[in-house]
């Protein structure tokens, strides 16, 4: 930092000069450490979905993040007044809430990331780095515009179906604002499913709206979603049953076990890779019986893709010294068709859930839910 328009007139300017060049500085690491812990190691959510033998249809997810978002549960009333946000700070898209809704949120914000309400529609954000692109703003539509945090929030409180969902996506506009709590514009795309087991993805890219039908029901983060679907082409010989002895003139090669189905499946936790495990498994379990198994099914499989802390991590390190790293904050699954809600976090791993139905859905306000809570170890000793 240098001095071009004139020159230090006394020791006071100097020192106070300096005192502004360290303020600068210090805003600037700040700058970059932000950059660096919210825009390249939040890329780990993993989404799937399930369906049971009684017509159950299970979404469940991991939330990966570099700090604790210190969610809560939220249990969103019908009726709830909404104002959406723009970039100029203008008044959004005005709504009330048509459906309750539960789920979690994040940083204290009154907004679903992951939920689902009482028609059985379920939402997920997911973050999309890289990738998304978000439609470019004008004052006039401020009326219809939101921000990308918001999207859950009013698909959850508007709409019971994927049709629905379909129907009315194209009406609103998501712009570039920027979530002061955080001091970027979050990169998202979302997955949206409903207690039919129908499931599409929503995404912005390049300032366009594309919606895509997800027949598999899985979702992580970047690439687009279309360009994921592709890559599966890449694994045509995945199998979920044992392949058999292969015959190479007089030697035969046997696997050395369970799982040879799989060989050649990517075991890294890129979004990519996550994305053909999770097809993998959700494509080769064992089918569930009832809604409470497919529950209990989803978190087994999701522990494939729970990422402790230090795992994923960047190779510089905060201003205080503290390794910047991705870790699952929590999973959550949601029943569709008994609309309930379960969580688990990093800190306790004992399911809990919420019972949507049995929430009263008609106050004035959101109810809370804490989701903290240290692991209890229970001792088996005599």
């Amino acid at each position: 930092m240098k001095m071009t328009n004139g020159v230090f007139e006394s020791h006071s300017h100097f020192r106070a000069f300096k005192r502004s060049e360290k303020v600068l500085v210090s805003t600037f690491v700040a700058i970059c450490v932000c950059t660096l812990l919210f825009g390249n190691v939040v890329q780990a959510c993993t989404g799937i979905r399930l369906k049971a033998g009684d017509g159950t249809v299970v979404y469940a997810r991991t939330l990966e993040f570099g700090v604790d978002l210190q969610s809560e549960v939220l249990v969103v009333p019908r009726r709830y007044s909404r104002t959406g946000s723009t970039p100029d700070g203008k008044n959004g898209l005005k709504w009330t809430s048509k459906y309750a809704s539960v789920g979690t949120n994040g940083e204290g914000l009154p907004i679903l990331l992951d939920g689902v309400n009482e028609k059985g529609l379920g939402v997920g954000l997911f973050y999309f780095p890289t990738a998304a692109s978000y439609a470019k703003y004008s004052p006039a539509k401020a009326a219809k515009t939101i921000a990308p945090w918001e999207l859950g929030s009013w698909l959850l409180e508007n709409f019971a179906t994927v049709d629905e969902v379909k129907r009315n996506i194209g009406s609103i506009v998501v712009a570039d604002v920027v979530l002061k709590e955080m001091g970027y514009v979050p990169p998202v795309h979302v997955v949206v499913h409903d207690a039919s087991g129908r499931s599409i993805v929503i995404e912005y890219v390049d300032g366009r709206l594309h919606v895509y039908d997800d027949l598999l029901g899985v979702i992580t983060n970047a690439p687009s979603f279309d360009w994921q679907m592709t890559n599966l082409r890449n694994y045509v010989n995945f199998s979920i049953v044992n392949v058999p002895p292969v015959h190479l003139g007089p030697i035969t090669l046997v696997g050395f076990g369970q799982g040879t189905g799989m060989l050649g499946l990517p075991g890294d936790i890129t979004p990519p890779a996550r994305f053909v495990r999770a097809v993998a498994y959700t494509s080769s379990v064992l089918p569930s019986a009832t809604g409470d198994d497919a529950v209990l099914q989803a978190f087994h499989i999701l522990n494939n893709f729970d990422i402790p802390k230090g795992s994923a991590r960047e190779d510089q390190k905060d201003q205080y010294g503290n390794i910047i790293a991705d870790y699952t904050l929590w999973t959550a699954a949601s029943n569709l068709k008994e609309r309930k809600y379960y969580f688990r976090t990093y800190q306790n791993s004992q399911i809990r859930s919420v019972d949507l139905m049995k929430m009263p859905v008609d106050p004035k306000d959101i109810t809370k839910i804490s989701m903290k809570g240290a692991e209890v170890i229970k001792s088996m000793n005599p």
